[in-house]
């Protein structure tokens, strides 16, 4: 990698004479979010040997470093709690002024079109939630759309302060988060989306995952051409993630899967190595939450409901959340126009999970199951104040023996715990539930977050 990082700098310098004076990534600029309370990174180029000197109106703290031969500058510096506007000086032969900055929480958000989705594009209540968005401590940069074969070292794009202008046009999710997040921490939020609809997980990974695991080699040979975005594996990762890998971000939220439903039975192991990638590149064990996919009708077979049960399985990975949306979609959209809902709930995992608070965050999580003659007991983690809703009480269990022939089941909840039983099935071994690629969850536990459909069998 650190070849590649001289390759990229020795190419540009011979494109122009720009790093003759101090320059920064597109990532950098006025406006701009950086996380609070750690260790910064900054980096850029100059002219090799250029000394280059970094102040800051929040510190009195000045940091020195050099550029390298390959015209290259990173240093570390220090953040505190100072809200801001502040000022981030860099100075060589020339200067960079980066004005109106901020201190807070840094967050990256990605996926394909329901996290790229915007107010303008559609969503319930947009006119009130453009009009209302008006918030300086409320901070957007996306990432232009980019490809690439190779990683790259910059990319493009601005940032923002949350107005009706700059809000309608960004991440739906990824504003309703942050507003959430701003509120209850009453502290600055920077989000930074890098989000490109149609796209399959494959796209945001690095290229030599595929070059050792057969299994993702196969799976990335199943993907179809579209005319929403590429397929080819590493192409957005290379341009979109990669340049902004030495960002100090607080986590990542992620809402994707509708276009790996064609290689629905390889998710759990494409998803896995996606996260465990970006936590390598950043090195560091980030807070990922990511959305499951809502219901739609995605035509025969199970396709959907795979990809929703393969995203429940990937839970085992540490500092992982997943946010429910099979009660707020719309099987015939697959965008369904609710973005507030997994927008507080994202920010609800994070509140809990990251910043300490109180919140009852995490939907019902299926666990183990126990039997007892010809009853099955269903067990769930968070499972306080387990329910079946009121607008569709008829059970989504179905159970069955070694056979793996599934019958409806009727269904009980004592003390928690769901009790199932179907008079075709004298010894139950294995359970799922709302096993459809249209079926919308029924049961909720007392924070109103529905459980994730499941199979026990392999």
């Amino acid at each position: 990698m650190q070849k590649l990082l001289i390759l990229f700098s020795l190419c540009f310098l011979s494109q122009t004479p720009a790093f003759a004076n101090v320059s920064l990534p597109g990532v950098f600029g006025d406006n701009m979010v950086l996380q609070r309370e750690a260790n910064v990174n900054i980096w850029g180029w100059a002219k090799p040997g250029e000394e280059i000197e970094i102040s800051s109106t929040w510190s009195d703290k000045i940091y020195t470093t050099k550029a390298d031969k390959n015209a290259m500058w990173s240093i570390e510096i220090q953040t505190n709690a100072k809200k801001g506007p502040h000022q981030l000086t860099i100075t060589g032969y020339n200067q960079v002024n980066l004005k109106n900055l901020l201190l807070g929480e840094l967050w990256l958000i990605s996926g394909q079109s329901n996290m790229e989705w915007s107010a303008s594009a559609g969503i319930n209540n947009a006119e009130a939630a453009i009009r209302n968005s008006t918030n300086k401590n409320i901070r957007f940069f996306s990432v232009d759309h980019r490809t690439a074969d190779s990683p790259q070292i910059d990319l493009e794009g601005n940032w923002v302060e949350s107005s009706p202008e700059t809000m309608k046009y960004f991440s739906a999710i990824g504003y309703f988060f942050a507003k959430k997040l701003q509120e209850d921490l009453n502290v600055p939020i920077g989000i930074i989306n890098a989000s490109w609809g149609g796209t399959p997980a494959e796209v945001w990974m690095p290229e030599v995952l595929f070059n050792k695991n057969d299994t993702l080699k196969k799976a990335a040979k199943m993907l179809e051409e579209n005319e929403w975005g590429p397929i080819k594996p590493a192409l957005l990762y290379n341009a979109m993630i990669y340049p902004i890998s030495s960002m100090k971000i607080k986590g990542i939220l992620w809402y994707q899967g509708e276009s790996n439903t064609i290689n629905a039975d390889y998710y759990e192991e494409i998803f896995t190595s996606l996260i465990k990638s970006w936590r390598s590149k950043w090195e560091e064990d980030l807070p990922f939450y990511y959305a499951q996919i809502a219901p739609y009708d995605y035509g025969e077979g199970f396709a959907g409901v795979k990809v929703r049960d393969a995203q429940r399985k990937v839970l085992k990975l540490s500092k992982t959340g997943m946010v429910m949306t099979s009660d707020v979609g719309n099987i015939h959209d697959i965008h369904p126009q609710d973005k507030l809902t997994p927008g507080i709930r994202f920010a609800n995992l994070a509140l809990a999970e990251v910043y300490g608070k109180k919140i009852k965050a995490h939907a019902p999580q299926f666990d183990y199951i126990t039997t007892e003659g010809k009853i099955v007991k269903v067990h769930f983690k968070y499972s306080e104040g387990l329910k079946i809703g009121r607008e569709n009480p008829e059970s989504q269990f179905e159970i069955a023996g070694s056979d793996k022939k599934f019958y409806p089941a009727r269904m009980e909840i004592k003390n928690n715990i769901i009790h199932l039983k179907a008079k075709a099935v004298k010894n139950p071994v294995f359970v799922r539930y709302s096993w459809q690629n249209t079926a919308s969850s029924n049961i909720f536990n007392v924070a109103g977050l529905p459980a994730s459909s499941f199979t026990t069998q392999n």
